[in-house]
């Protein structure tokens, strides 16, 4: 048996007995959608039958231990602070209430006071819905306006509330009873018509703000309030539910609505834009440029980073254009053909709720800001990355990544080099074969890209990173992704800083810059770049030294193995090895190693004791090597550090 909710789907193989659990099931019905401004960002939702909820936007996608509730309940919204994002704005069914994380304390500030259930919507002194609409005001992070039949603002996290604006809803004397009347009374505070759905400040102007009602109206203030203009397309049937409202990053005066009418019976698909404050409109879904006619839209969103490119949310799916709206594409991939109920284009991901499947990322679409009309599907293209972060936290996303297209797959290896800001070549990836790691993962090499020390390593080392695979080269038909692991030839992780990259298959070759940054966390708990540059530094002379004593240890063994009984090479041994018991004295290769993984693992400022202790170290070990050449003749050679 099989039963469903709104939670997702628990089955029974016995009767009844016992039922499977909801837990593996990414089913949530997400209502809206806000990022933060950390890093990385996290997501903020609503879910049906449920609560709010922050997650981080790297968490695993199958665990629920990153998840926590906020304030409000399942229908929201919920969004941060936009400075602050230890404060937290929730809704529930109309009723405000803002929390501080730190204290886990939500506060009520009700607009109006008033207990909404049981109530017509005639005898309300504000009328709000499930999803009462939130906005912050992007150019002042203390402003939040909330929506009712009016617009109110708060400049103090709801402690008091101004009235900003008359009604801006149609208000049809039909539809102010109680809900579900004659038939059903189901007056739970929140099904109430002719309230506001949807309120959006300009990016670009202060005190521009546009709204738009469960009823139809569209409505614009360029004075911060104090007049409103209806600005209703005269084409829109009345009494539909403008869902979202996206005004413009790039162009002052203009706006997207989406507006959804299913419910009233119309399943047409309604986007609308306006460049002159909805003087004028332009339908962007005619039901033949790409959108079926068939399929409701609930959100549209224009990327930040390139004028004109939309996103647009339907009833069955996600769907894109490059030209402003003129046409559209399907943008399915692998989502699910699922509800969308809201999208965010942020850092250049692209985010997306779903009502049914939970929340989606695109990770990275740099690729789509840099498509044109003009760039020829014949011929290779490397795109120009976005900045990268040094960053122990999901680094083949957060970190450097490149995309390139290919047009077939070319019978040529395909080559990606990592050049430094002169255009030294620092790194070489091939798609033919991994690049050359030398023990790269060896349990007490202590620093990568060092051969390891072997079984007389030091047992109680400080435990050395485990390490991926170096990063693979793509090559197929279309897009491919490349993330940089951020190591040089010689295995050591490089400072933030400028690189360039260059994409070699054949006889094409193109460079772009390539930027780093250092994880904004680390930096603002004091590291700086000139002790990232200091601590590579470091590293570098410790895997030459590793090198070295390697170097030494492999040389001392070989002549113990044709020479046993040599009393001085026996007593070299007992100082270079560790003894080969449980627990035995370490020798200077364990230290050498030791000391290597000391620095190796996490973005550090260098310690003094690091820096003294290799120069003793290295000592010993040109003293030890000096009595190996005297004894074998000759002399071994060291390694030189390179960037």
């Amino acid at each position: 048996m099989i039963q469903s909710n709104d939670g997702g789907a628990n089955v029974s193989t016995d009767g009844g007995r016992t039922w499977s659990s909801q837990m593996n099931q990414p089913t949530a019905e997400i209502y809206g959608l806000w990022v933060d401004n950390q890093f990385p960002y996290k997501l903020y939702g609503a879910q049906q039958d449920n609560t709010t909820l922050i997650i981080s936007s790297q968490a695993e996608p199958f665990s629920t231990t990153d998840w926590r509730t906020g304030p409000g309940c399942e229908t929201g919204p919920i969004m941060p602070h936009p400075s602050n994002p230890d404060i937290v704005y929730g809704s529930c069914k109309g009723q405000y209430g803002v929390m501080n994380l730190k204290t886990g304390q939500e506060k009520s500030y009700w607009i109006g006071g008033q207990s909404l259930y049981g109530n017509p919507a005639s005898d309300l002194i504000y009328r709000m819905q499930r999803v009462s609409p939130m906005a912050t005001s992007p150019h002042d992070p203390d402003v939040l306006y909330y929506g009712s039949q009016f617009v109110h603002r708060t400049r103090d996290k709801g402690v008091t509330w101004e009235r900003i604006s008359p009604d801006l809803t149609a208000h049809p004397a039909c539809c102010q009873g109680a809900s579900g009347e004659p038939i059903t009374r189901d007056v739970t505070g929140e099904e109430f018509y002719s309230t506001l759905y949807a309120i959006t400040e300009s990016p670009l102007e202060k005190g521009v703000i546009w709204t738009g009602s469960n009823d139809g109206p569209f409505y614009v203030t360029r004075d911060n309030g104090k007049k409103w203009t209806n600005v209703t397309p005269k084409d829109l049937p009345p009494g539909g539910r403008v869902q979202y409202i996206e005004a413009s990053p790039h162009r002052k005066g203009s706006a997207y609505f989406a507006v959804y009418r299913w419910m009233l019976g119309d399943f047409e698909p309604y986007i609308y834009m306006t460049n002159d404050y909805g003087t004028t409109w332009t339908r962007l879904t005619t039901g033949k440029n790409g959108i079926p006619a068939d399929w409701p839209t609930r959100v549209v969103r224009e990327d930040p980073d390139r004028e004109g490119l939309l996103y647009a949310g339907t009833e069955f799916g996600l769907f894109i254009s490059f030209d402003n709206g003129a046409h559209w594409q399907p943008f399915q991939l692998n989502l699910p053909n699922v509800p969308v109920s809201d999208i965010k284009a942020y850092r250049k991901d692209l985010v997306v709720s779903t009502q049914g499947r939970a929340i989606w990322i695109l990770d990275n679409v740099t690729s789509l800001h840099q498509l044109t009309s003009s760039m020829k599907t014949s011929e290779a293209k490397l795109f120009k990355p976005r900045d990268g972060y040094r960053t122990r936290v999901s680094p083949t996303v957060l970190g450097p990544v490149v995309e390139y297209y290919l047009p077939s797959v070319p019978s040529e290896a395909v080559v990606i080099e990592i050049l430094d800001a002169k255009g030294a070549v620092l790194n070489s990836y091939n798609s033919e074969t991994a690049p050359p790691r030398g023990g790269r993962g060896n349990q007490g090499a202590g620093m990568p890209g060092v051969g390891g020390a072997g079984p007389e390593s030091d047992p109680d080392a400080a435990p050395t990173r485990r390490f991926t695979p170096p990063p693979r080269v793509g090559k197929i038909a279309g897009i491919n992704r490349f993330a940089w692991d951020l190591r040089n030839q010689a295995g050591v992780t490089l400072p933030p800083g400028q690189y360039q990259v260059r994409l070699k298959t054949g006889g094409f070759s193109q460079t772009q810059s390539l930027n780093v940054l250092i994880d904004p966390r680390v930096a603002a708990d004091g590291v700086t770049l000139s002790h990232l540059q200091e601590q590579f530094e470091h590293n570098m002379r410790m895997r030459d030294l590793v090198s070295s004593v390697n170097q030494l240890v492999t040389r001392v063994r070989d002549a113990l193995s044709k020479s046993s009984n040599d009393t001085r090479l026996t007593a070299v041994a007992a100082k270079l090895l560790t003894e080969p018991v449980r627990y035995g004295k370490p020798g200077l290769q364990a230290h050498i190693t030791y000391l290597a993984s000391m620095t190796s693992n996490v973005d550090q400022k260098i310690g003094r004791d690091a820096i003294d202790r290799y120069q003793v170290l290295k000592k010993e070990l040109d003293a030890l090597r000096a009595e190996a050449d005297r004894i074998l003749g000759g002399t071994v050679s060291t390694t030189t550090a390179q960037p």
